[in-house]
């Protein structure tokens, strides 16, 4: 049993509990609709119980630059001495760093809860990846994986992909949800994550690839319109339109201290 297992399983039981509540209020069961708003109440319900672990990061990322400043203040007292790479002197500079990491909060292994939800993103990409190409998954079974196979938007089945495909319609709509799903993750980089990141005293190549990170999600999202499914782009869309929304609340009232935002917020203020 693949690792993933459990994951692609409680996220396939939780789609076909959708799926069986939205056609019990009288939506069509084969329905490229139905099946949509099926993907975006699993986006929601897995990104709501999510906010915990996002709360954690918001945290995370304030308590550590606090300590930024302190953190530098102590190398500097401390560089003779590491440049000197004596072992007594590392020793007592690794204990004082553990001491103020202790004070101000910041775990080593803080980023552990954030890199945990990735099992999930990765189980539910396929769950709908298989579900696309009539693999049946727990209790998405086979004929809800039919029915998913045979519904369509606008004309074009959920379960096709790339960008060529059965004439000008089907383009329509692939380069539309790629479109949809690449200007909101550059929106959300640009406007929100972006700013809410002190770049200060990043070394030139980080900084230089951390502005680049917006045009590359756009263009990655682009790219893989290509490849991927038509449901995994509607996924895309509104995954990335919680990710925006929330990234802005973010950046509105929780910036990161010695951020643009965070300045943006001082300023704003009486």
């Amino acid at each position: 049993m693949s690792v993933l297992a459990p994951f692609t399983h409680a996220l396939a039981a939780v789609l076909s509990t959708v799926h069986d509540a939205l056609t019990a209020l009288g939506l069509d069961a084969d329905s490229g609709l139905t099946w949509v708003l099926c993907i975006a109440t699993l986006v929601v319900a897995v990104r709501a119980l999510l906010l915990p672990v996002v709360a954690h990061g918001v945290r995370l990322a304030h308590a550590n630059a606090r300590m930024r400043p302190h953190l530098k203040a102590m190398a500097e007292r401390h560089r003779k001495a590491l440049d000197s790479r004596d072992p007594q002197a590392m020793q007592a500079f690794l204990a004082e760093r553990r001491e103020l990491s202790r004070e101000h909060g910041v775990s080593r292994l803080g980023c552990l809860p954030l890199l945990a939800q990735l099992p999930i993103w990765i189980a539910l990409y396929h769950l709908l990846s298989d579900a696309a190409r009539g693999v049946a998954t727990g209790a998405m079974d086979a004929a809800l994986v039919s029915s998913f196979g045979a519904a369509t938007l606008l004309g074009v089945p959920l379960a096709s992909q790339g960008y060529g495909g059965a004439g000008p319609a089907h383009l329509a709509v692939v380069v539309a949800l790629a479109a949809a799903a690449a200007t909101l993750s550059f929106a959300t980089q640009h406007f929100f994550v972006l700013p809410n990141t002190s770049l200060a005293d990043a070394p030139e190549a980080v900084a230089r690839a951390q502005r680049m990170m917006p045009t590359l999600s756009a263009v990655g999202l682009l790219v893989a319109g290509g490849i991927v499914p038509v449901a995994l782009l509607a996924y895309w869309v509104c995954n990335n339109a919680w990710t925006c929304a929330q990234s802005a609340v973010v950046w509105r009232w929780f910036p990161t201290p010695g951020s643009p935002a965070a300045d943006r917020l001082g300023a704003d203020r009486p």
